[in-house]
C-alpha cells in the first residue's frame, strides 16, 4: 500500500483535534514501522529517518543547558542577522503577536538569539524550552521549525505530531533559513511559533518571504560597501601598471585594472599582507585596503594547473579544499553541498553526469538544472582542476581525500544519498 502524503491546506482545513489525531496516528505508524494510508510530508519525513538513525528519543524531552548571558551577547553582536532585525520585526513581529505566535530568531547551531511576542504567549513557550541561549538543533530535541530548516537548507512548517519528540505536540512552528548574499554561506533561522490552535499554512509562506526581504537588505547593504571601496580604490588603481584589481573580504570586486572584469574572487579563509597564490591569478601581492584588499598580480605569474587537490572531510563542520603546486597552496572552506559534490567526484575519477550526480546528491536524477549550477558555482573557483562533460578532477591532477575516523562523522547534516551510505557501518 502506497501512503499519500498530507498536505499542509489539508491540515489547516481540519478541526485542531482532528488533524492532531491524524499526524499522531502517521507518526505512530512510522515509529512502528507500519504502512498506512496516509504518510508524512516530505521533509518531515527526512528529518524522521534523521532521528531514527540519530538515536533520538521520541518520548523524552531532552534540553541543553543555556548559553551564558556574556556567550548569548557575544553571539548577537558577531551575527548577521544583527543587521536586518528591523526588517524582521517591521515583517513578522505585529502579525505574530496578532496571531499568538512567538518571533525567533536562532544562529547556525540552533541557538535563539532573539525572541519576540506577547508575554502570554512567550510564558507558554518557556514551557517548551524556547527561551534565550537555548539549543533548538534537530539532533538534540527533535523535529522542529528551528534544527530542521538549518538541516534541509529549505523552509519548514512543523506542526503538531509532525514534531518527533512528543512533548512538543502541542506546538506548531514554521522556519526559513537565512543566506548571507555576500558569501553564500547559512548564517541562521527564522522561525515563529505558537500553540497548536494558531496553526495557520500561509504562515510559513509569510516567513519565507520575510527572511527574503531581510537576505535583500544584506544585498543592498553588500552594494553600497562596494561602492565605498570602489571611490577609494578607483584613483589608487588608476596610478597603477599592469593587472590589479580592488576586492572587498569576501572577494567580490569593487575596481580593475588592465584585465577584464572579474566575477567574485575565492579568497583563503585567512589573508594578510605580502604575497599570496591564487589559482585564477597566479602569484600576487595583497594590501590592505578601507573594507577591502588592493590585489597586483604579478606580471611573471600565471595561474598554473594545480599539482595536488586535497579534499578534507576529516572535520565534521568545516569541510574544505586545498590546491597545491609549485607555485604555493591556496585553501577554501566549502559549503555543505560543494563538499558533497566533491566527495562524489573524488571518489569517482572516472566522472560523473548531471543525472548521476542528482541522483548521488538529491535521489532524484531530473534534478540536473540544480547541479548544474552548483558545479558552475564550483568551477569559477577549481576551474583548473575540474572539467565537464562529464563532471570529473583533470587527469593530471592528484586527488586526496581525508575522512573523518568515524565514518559517522563524514559530513553529518547531509541527506545526500551518496554520503548516507558512506556513513553506515559495514555489515
Amino acid at each position: 500500500m502506497q501512503s499519500t502524503p498530507l498536505d499542509l491546506a489539508r491540515l489547516a482545513a481540519m478541526d485542531t483535534a482532528d488533524a492532531a489525531r491524524l499526524l499522531k496516528g502517521v507518526r505512530d505508524a512510522t515509529l512502528n514501522g507500519r504502512r498506512s494510508r496516509v504518510g508524512p510530508r516530505a521533509d518531515i519525513k527526512e528529518s524522521w529517518q534523521r532521528m531514527l538513525r540519530g538515536g533520538v528519543d521520541p518520548d523524552r524531552d531532552h534540553r541543553a543547558g543555556l548559553l551564558p548571558l556574556e556567550e548569548l551577547e557575544r553571539r548577537r553582536l558577531a551575527s548577521p542577522l544583527r543587521e536586518v532585525l528591523p526588517v524582521l520585526r517591521d515583517g513578522l513581529v505585529s502579525i505574530a503577536e496578532a496571531a499568538q505566535h512567538i518571533m525567533v530568531v536562532a544562529d547556525t547551531e540552533g541557538r535563539m538569539l532573539w525572541r519576540e511576542g506577547k508575554a502570554s504567549v512567550l510564558r507558554k513557550g518557556d514551557s517548551h524550552g524556547f527561551v534565550l541561549g537555548a539549543d533548538w538543533s534537530e539532533g538534540l530535541v527533535g523535529t522542529n521549525g528551528i534544527g530542521t530548516p538549518l538541516i534541509s537548507r529549505r523552509p519548514v512548517q512543523v506542526h503538531s505530531a509532525e514534531h518527533f519528540v512528543s512533548t512538543h505536540h502541542t506546538w506548531t512552528c514554521a522556519g526559513a533559513p537565512v543566506t548571507d548574499p555576500r558569501d553564500g554561506k547559512l548564517i541562521g533561522v527564522v522561525d515563529i511559533s505558537g500553540p497548536l490552535s494558531t496553526m495557520h499554512p500561509a504562515t510559513l509562506s509569510l516567513v519565507t518571504s520575510v527572511t527574503r526581504l531581510a537576505e535583500a537588505e544584506l544585498r543592498n547593504r553588500h552594494f553600497a560597501a562596494l561602492d565605498r571601496l570602489r571611490s577609494v580604490a578607483s584613483p589608487l588603481l588608476a596610478r597603477l601598471s599592469g593587472r590589479a584589481l580592488a576586492v572587498d573580504v569576501n572577494g567580490w570586486p569593487a575596481a580593475v585594472t588592465g584585465m577584464p572584469p572579474t566575477g567574485r574572487l575565492s579568497l583563503p579563509k585567512s589573508v594578510g599582507c605580502g604575497r599570496l597564490w591564487l589559482p585564477s591569478l597566479g602569484m600576487c601581492a595583497v594590501e590592505p585596503l578601507p573594507g577591502g584588499w588592493l590585489i597586483r598580480v604579478d606580471a611573471r605569474s600565471s595561474a598554473a594547473t594545480p599539482g595536488r587537490v586535497v579534499l578534507d572531510l576529516s572535520r565534521p563542520r568545516q569541510p574544505s579544499v586545498t590546491l597545491a603546486g609549485a607555485a604555493g597552496s591556496w585553501v577554501q572552506e566549502l559549503s555543505p553541498r560543494h563538499a558533497e559534490l566533491l566527495y562524489v567526484l573524488a571518489l569517482n575519477r572516472d566522472g560523473r553526469s548531471a543525472a548521476q550526480l542528482a541522483q548521488a546528491i538529491f535521489d532524484d536524477p531530473t534534478r540536473t538544472v540544480t547541479v548544474r549550477a552548483e558545479m558552475s558555482r564550483l568551477r569559477r573557483n577549481l576551474a583548473q582542476v575540474l572539467a565537464h562533460r562529464p563532471y570529473r578532477f583533470v587527469e593530471e591532477v592528484e586527488v586526496e581525500l581525508v575522512q573523518p575516523d568515524d565514518p559517522a562523522d563524514l559530513l553529518p547534516r547531509s541527506t545526500a544519498p551518496a554520503v548516507v551510505s558512506a556513513r553506515r557501518p559495514p555489515d
